[in-house]
């Protein structure tokens, strides 16, 4: 009994199996390459997360952007308007022109300043603000580089080749013949 137990406590005592250390060699641990799987993709969908995260705007910036969107559809649809109303009703819509023609040269002047500068002062914005997030993701880069360094190196990991365990004489005459 006692050479059966010290037998046993060799193969699988100490927290040791040898059975699976022998099979590991041959065959890649199902449970540890799941475990690496998950750890990679896991960084690799923090690394995104983090990359196009969006920064949170507090409810007046986004009722602000929201009423900035409205003057260039109303002045296209407006225009659009204009037209059906020419079309619809001719006379209505020549006197309403007949008194836009009689507007100051300098009235309109004046609002193609405002608008000139609405959308200017907004294009300016946006740019800006696109250009604060470019700035953020440049700063990323070094790390986006190195996980794709470690993500090259995994790949280069020698993978255990399986001894072939029996011949195939069919698949030896295919490649004796391709070659």
């Amino acid at each position: 009994m006692g050479v059966i137990n010290q037998m046993w406590q060799f193969l699988f005592g100490g927290g040791r199996n040898v059975v699976v250390e022998t099979a590991e060699v041959f065959r890649v641990n199902a449970e540890a390459q799941a475990a690496r799987d998950m750890t990679m993709k896991s960084a690799s969908l923090d690394q995104y997360a983090s990359e196009f995260a969006l920064m949170r705007q507090g409810r007046f910036d986004r009722f602000m952007d929201a009423l900035n969107r409205v003057p260039r559809p109303a002045m296209a649809l407006g225009t659009l308007g204009l037209f059906v109303s020419a079309m619809v009703d001719p006379v209505w819509f020549a006197a309403r022109m007949t008194g836009i023609a009689l507007v100051p040269e300098p009235l309109w002047w004046l609002l193609g300043a405002i608008v000139s500068f609405y959308f200017g002062a907004r294009y300016q914005a946006k740019g800006q603000q696109f250009q604060r997030d470019i700035a953020a993701t440049v700063v990323a880069t070094p790390q986006v580089v190195q996980h794709i360094s470690d993500i090259e190196n995994l790949r280069r990991e020698p993978v255990p080749e399986v001894p072939s365990i029996s011949a195939n004489p069919a698949l030896e005459d295919w490649k004796r013949l391709q070659n």
